[in-house]
């Protein structure tokens, strides 16, 4: 089976080819019951080549109509002088006395219009980015004010995208009832009741029909309900999915708001890796570069400024700030148009779903032949019968009946055999776990992520904000030739005293340099940015600087954002009394490399020597091995003549080292052992000092005395063969850029055949988290371009919760196969005592009711038990799944043979001596005896689901009873079991039994427990080999007796 399941249903979990997409398609063939249910959580290839088609016509009108507007204004500059206003017959647009009385004074679709052809020379007749926010009623500072907000919802609209409309639960009813082995049976089932009416009058005729039609009607409401529950738990993951959060001036106040919530006239703060989230105008901004690819197609990222001021909706910002005004909003935005297709076509399925399709399709095949061959008998027989009794031209419609029943057990042998629960277990187990991980701060944006967690046998993170709190005070400076400790309960003016001589330039440097702001509101003063910004301002505010007066001031040039290949932020600024300031922070080493003075004890500024320089670089290490992030502070006075606003890299002035402490989480260094435990490597990816890095990682339990802290620099600049034998050896790499990430993560997964989960927060990150097998974007300090390329989003950017993923991972997994164990063992009992039974003595004991509540136990009702399980501890002492292992394990095998054995030979001897052996007499002896058969058959499968609980270990018991949808599907089993023997005997073909009977059936299924233990006990797997690096983890006493 392992071998046919490689060859057409393995599949990657990332990044899933079209053409593996169809090989398993065609592999199912027709062997499927239901397609509209099978198929529902799998991509639908036709409408995503569709939607893809779509989509590209919409990113050509964009680029044609980009294309068309330069062509157009190169004709215009060049050979037409008279006025726009003369050249242009334009479109009547007609406001709403609304819109006019609010102060507006230009119409939606113009809007639209302007942006969408990039169209300067209208924009020109509107008097520009200026006339336009005019006509929309806001200016830059203020932004849009609160009381106009309803009106300008209903003039402009609302930035929401057409959605299709989610399936209502009557739609889950008509699906299920698409299966066509249950529309046989309804057929049988309404001939049944005609013939029956008619030979055994009513109502004793119509019994065995409605009999099945109410056993349909239960499962197909069963699987409805079960269905749509899962359908809402997605609705609402999409719904978190979609959240963004962006920075906007409102009422002269910069806050957050949904995405969902932005207006036109909005003044929206874009920043590095944001997405831009509307169409509109740049108002200002630095270096603002913006990649359209994905609206345009195009790679080539493009500069927006005062000249070229249009934004599409969709695109990212790529580099540089700046300011927009929201100008058009929802679907009159091509990207409201692209966003309409994106939710065509599904998502990939998950290699689970495509192992457990495969699965499904070779039973199914397995029972279509029982089902067949089991007719064939019945029929075969019963002719033979009648010939031998010369009967063979006497038929009656009893006879009729007769061969209409055999049919109908046929058919449900097919409804039994035909695992359709299979492929829809890992959808239920998925959901399932993406609700709790959602609860528990961990997004789960592709489902093949929650289960490739589980096989995570590497960990790369990064530092700040995953393993340490990100809230970030300063603690210590170095200043002025001295060190200066600013924290514990110190006093600010002893602060300002020590460092008087330079705090003038200090609290220059902190507040210009900065793409934060300090937010006063009502006596309270915040700050909106980083977590080392604002420890910075913190610093500053707590020095007595004022923010606002320090902007006003002085006149920003040009700014250089931070980013992780630069390691430094830089500004250049105009001096109110005439000259040129540039103003850098950054990376320690960096930084310092950048100076050739520092400013002395006096506050004077001196020439830096290479003493002084080593002087200073003992310094930043002594402070990052006190676990203190690092910042060098430097500024330099340029001749304003010589100036071309470009920002120096060198020649500055030191100011500063500054020591930022940002402290462990609580419970790394738990999830750190836990991680260890479960084989699963740790390694620390930073950009910070390497000695920050060190001292970190040996309090989180990463660092250990045989592991190796590398630098990136050094790292990059190894050949392939000594990078192969470094990386197995690697636990931190510090002063590392994203393509050092990315590089590694590359070997860890194509040379060491790892499967890696890699954490990252920037707009660089991303090609790490799209090569990696699971991308972690951080929700909290993540940009929304990490965030898209990302697999899970960890909300709370906490370890901890990459931890819990990988735990849940793991359950998912297991528990898939312990449903998988169950289904089997129920298969193949059903299938081989109904067969061996019809073969020997020419009937069925379970009837075509009962076999489809027993297909309802171990389809709906078990995959809810089983699949649904939360995680244990026990599965963090494991080692993780390697790539390429078998799906059904020899012990899997083992429990579902030993099983089957047991239960078919005490249902065979029931029902081939069952009679003498109960001492069964009289006329409804037989009815008594295949009740019995039927009951007993319930109850094994209803212990063998608890024996399922766990594969390996003896006690199955254990959080049992915390697991309450366990319970509950037990209970009602066992309820609805006895109603159906007791008290639906003409529906359901049973009669009531006696007590001693009662107790019989239940000590039958309880056996099957003491059988399980004995099977565990037999060894089938070899040693696992741990993971390179790792000691194998000690057996102890037996894990299912503590």
């Amino acid at each position: 089976m392992e071998s046919y399941l490689h060859k057409d249903f393995d599949v990657q979990p990332k990044h899933l080819s079209a053409e593996a997409s169809s090989n398993w398609r065609r592999a199912v063939g027709r062997v499927v019951k239901n397609p509209a249910r099978r198929f529902r959580h799998v991509a639908d290839l036709a409408k995503r080549a569709e939607a893809e088609k779509k989509k590209k016509q919409i990113q050509e009108k964009i680029r044609v109509a980009l294309y068309v507007q330069k062509a157009a204004m190169h004709f215009i500059e060049a050979g037409d002088s008279q006025p726009a206003t003369e050249k242009r017959d334009q479109v009547e647009y007609k406001l709403s006395e609304e819109a006019e009385k609010e102060g507006f004074s230009i119409h939606p679709d113009e809007l639209a219009s302007i942006i969408r052809s990039h169209d300067t020379k209208v924009l020109e007749i509107h008097g520009g980015v200026d006339g336009i926010l005019n006509k929309l009623a806001v200016t830059p500072d203020e932004g849009v004010k609160g009381s106009s907000i309803p009106t300008r919802q209903n003039v402009y609209g609302l930035n929401r995208y057409t959605e299709k409309p989610p399936r209502s639960f009557l739609r889950f009813v008509w699906e299920a009832l698409q299966d066509l082995t249950l529309i046989i049976l309804m057929v049988c089932a309404v001939v049944s009741i005609g013939v029956g009416i008619g030979t055994e009058g009513w109502p004793e005729g119509m019994y065995d029909g409605v009999g099945i039609l109410l056993s349909i009607v239960l499962v197909v409401l069963v699987t409805a309900i079960s269905d749509y529950r899962q359908s809402m738990q997605f609705k609402d993951l999409d719904r978190e999915k979609k959240k963004i959060f962006i920075q906007v001036t409102r009422d002269g106040k910069r806050q957050k708001v949904s995405i969902y919530d932005l207006l036109v006239g909005d003044i929206v703060h874009l920043a590095v890796g944001d997405q831009v989230p509307a169409d509109g105008l740049f108002i200002s901004g630095y270096s603002l570069l913006i990649d359209e690819s994905s609206l345009t197609g195009e790679s080539e990222p493009m500069n927006v400024y005062e000249k070229k001021p249009f934004l599409l909706s969709g695109t990212k910002v790529q580099d540089g700030s700046g300011k927009m005004l929201v100008t058009t909003v929802g679907m009159r935005t091509e990207w409201g148009k692209l966003m309409e297709t994106l939710s065509e076509g599904g998502e990939d399925e998950t290699p689970l779903q495509v192992k457990l399709n495969g699965v499904a399709t070779i039973i199914g095949k397995i029972g279509l032949a029982f089902a067949v061959v089991t007719f064939m008998v019945l029929a075969v027989r019963f002719l033979v019968e009648k010939a031998l009794s010369n009967e063979i031209t006497d038929w009656s419609s009893t006879d009729a009946m007769t061969l209409l029943n055999y049919f109908a057990i046929a058919v449900t042998i097919i409804v039994v055999a035909v695992p359709e629960g299979l492929p829809l277990a890992v959808t239920l187990s998925l959901a399932f776990a993406m609700k709790k991980l959602m609860n528990d701060k961990a997004l789960v944006r592709h489902l093949s992520a929650c289960e490739t967690m589980g096989s995570a046998s590497c960990i790369c993170t990064d530092k700040t904000g995953t393993l340490t709190t990100n809230h970030m005070v300063v603690t210590k400076i170095w200043i002025g030739e001295r060190s200066v400790d600013v924290s514990g309960n110190k006093s600010t003016d002893i602060v300002k005293s020590e460092i008087s001589g330079a705090l003038d330039i200090l609290l220059q440097v902190i507040f210009q340099n900065t793409s934060s702001e300090v937010i006063k509101d009502e006596g309270k003063t915040s700050i909106l940015g980083t977590p080392t910004e604002s420890a910075l301002l913190e610093f500053g505010l707590l020095l007595g600087g004022d923010f606002d007066a320090q902007r006003r001031e002085f006149k920003i040039i040009k700014m250089e954002p931070f980013s992780s290949v630069r390691k430094k932020m830089s500004v250049l600024i105009a001096h109110p009394h005439g000259g040129v300031r540039a103003f850098c922070k950054g990376a320690s080493e960096i930084v310092l490399g950048m100076c050739n003075k520092v400013i002395d004890c006096n506050g004077e500024t001196v020439n830096l020597s290479r003493e002084g320089a080593n002087n200073i670089t003992d310094v930043i290490n002594s402070f990052a091995c006190e676990a203190l992030r690092t910042l060098c502070l430097a500024f330099k006075d340029i001749d304003e003549s010589s100036i071309n606003n470009d920002i120096p890299d060198d020649g500055y002035t030191l100011i500063a080292v500054v020591g930022i402490k940002d402290p462990v989480r609580p419970g790394v260094k738990e999830a750190v052992q836990t991680c260890l435990a479960a084989g699963i490597t740790v390694r620390m990816v930073t950009g910070d000092n390497i000695n920050t890095a060190k001292a970190i990682a040996r309090e989180c339990g990463i660092l250990t005395e045989d592991g190796l802290a590398i630098e990136g620099p050094e790292f990059r600049n190894l050949s392939p063969a000594e990078m192969n034998a470094v990386i197995p050896k690697i636990q931190v790499m510090a002063r590392s850029l994203p393509l050092d990430k990315h590089t590694l993560v590359k070997n860890l997964r194509n040379t060491f055949r790892e499967v890696v989960a890699v954490t990252g927060d920037g707009t660089n990150d991303a090609p790490a988290l799209h090569e990696a097998d699971i991308g972690l974007a951080m929700g909290i300090a993540g940009t929304e371009v990490a965030k898209e390329s990302a697999d899970v989003i960890i909300l709370d950017d906490n370890f901890s919760t990459i931890v819990n993923v990988a735990r849940w991972g793991r359950s998912v997994y297991i528990n898939i196969q312990k449903f998988v164990q169950f289904q089997l063992t129920v298969n193949v009992v059903a299938l081989m005592i109904n067969f061996v039974s019809a073969c020997v003595s020419g009937d069925a004991p379970l009837t075509a009711v009962q076999l489809l509540w027993v297909n309802m136990i171990m389809d709906t009702l078990g995959a809810l038990a089983l699949a649904t399980e939360p995680p244990n501890d026990g599965l963090m002492k494991r080692p993780p799944v390697s790539r390429g292992t078998s799906f059904i394990t020899k012990t899997m095998w083992r429990n579902i043979i030993g099983q089957s054995i047991y239960q078919l030979a005490v249902l065979g001897v029931l029902d081939f001596r069952g009679t003498q052996l109960l001492g069964l007499t009289g006329s409804d002896a037989t009815d008594i005896l295949n009740t019995v058969i039927f009951n007993a058959f319930v109850f094994c499968q209803v212990f063998n689901e608890i024996n399922s609980r766990d594969i390996e270990k003896i006690n199955i018991f254990r959080g049992m009873f915390d697991s309450w949808v366990f319970l509950g599907v037990m209970v009602c089993t066992v309820a609805f079991q006895i109603v159906l023997v007791e008290f639906l005997g003409a529906f359901a073909s049973t009669v009531p039994l006696s007590w001693q009977l009662w107790l019989l059936c239940i000590i039958i299924g309880s056996i099957s427990m003491p059988v399980a233990v004995v099977l565990k006990c037999i060894p089938v797997e070899s040693k696992v080999k741990p993971p390179e690096g790792y000691e194998a983890i000690p057996d102890g006493p037996p894990a299912g007796l503590v």
